[in-house]
């Protein structure tokens, strides 16, 4: 509802519905529910508390810059972030991180006449602290997605095409919903945002880093570096 994403059915975005069918079908799991959003940036999601109540959301603009190789590769990574029940995990992060910053402003407020230096010092540095974990555990999230992703569609390249073509467009294309709402930011397969964040408080690892991780995949699985056909 947050990105005014439309629900679709097999009549209403048949190669869509058909695609994440059959992935969900190769990872074991639940048909989740499909979605649109009218963005032109190339992006995607998944989110639901597990994986019988799970949705997968792709942009208008990633199904017009992909082809159906690389939207599976996106689509089986996004799949991936369900059967590891990655909302559910990224969710209780948040919720700690905001209870770490909630208790370190009640340590200034109660102890900071003893002890102001040390108390404004807690308040200052555990909220970063926090941020920080989130932040790595959701990169050490996308790893494992991208790797279970390559596994659950047999072709790493796929996602790794997807990923460089991802990258590239989302950089020079706004997000006016996701910039309006960062905290949603984790979610996508690629940073929605744009803006200084540094790599320790970025929600996402490096493209060059997935890329090259998923080529690894590739060549244990003896693959050309080209994607092949849908199988």
């Amino acid at each position: 509802h947050m990105f005014n994403a439309q629900e679709v059915d097999e009549r209403s975005a048949p190669e869509l519905f058909s695609l994440v069918r059959d992935l969900a079908k190769r990872a074991e799991l639940p048909m989740p529910r499909v979605y649109i959003m009218n963005n032109a940036q190339p992006n995607a999601f998944a989110t639901g508390r597990n994986p019988s109540n799970a949705a997968v959301c792709a942009s208008t603009g990633l199904l017009e810059a992909l082809n159906r190789d690389e939207l599976a590769g996106v689509l089986a990574h996004e799949l991936s972030h369900v059967k590891n029940r990655d909302t559910l995990t990224m969710t209780i992060t948040a919720t700690i991180a905001g209870a770490v910053s909630m208790l370190a402003n009640f340590a200034f407020f109660m102890g900071g006449r003893r002890n102001f230096v040390g108390s404004l010092l807690v308040m200052l540095l555990a909220p970063i602290a926090a941020v920080l974990v989130q932040s790595a555990i959701s990169r050490t999230r996308e790893f494992e997605a991208d790797k279970m992703g390559a596994e659950i569609s047999g072709r790493p390249l796929w996602l790794a095409s997807a990923l460089q073509r991802i990258d590239r467009s989302a950089q020079a294309i706004e997000n006016p919903q996701a910039d309006a709402n960062p905290a949603t930011a984790h979610m996508f397969i690629i940073n929605p945002l744009h803006g200084g964040l540094t790599s320790l408080f970025s929600s996402h690892p490096s493209t060059e880093e997935r890329i090259a991780r998923l080529k690894a995949i590739a060549a244990q699985m003896d693959q050309a570096p080209e994607p092949g056909p849908w199988a």
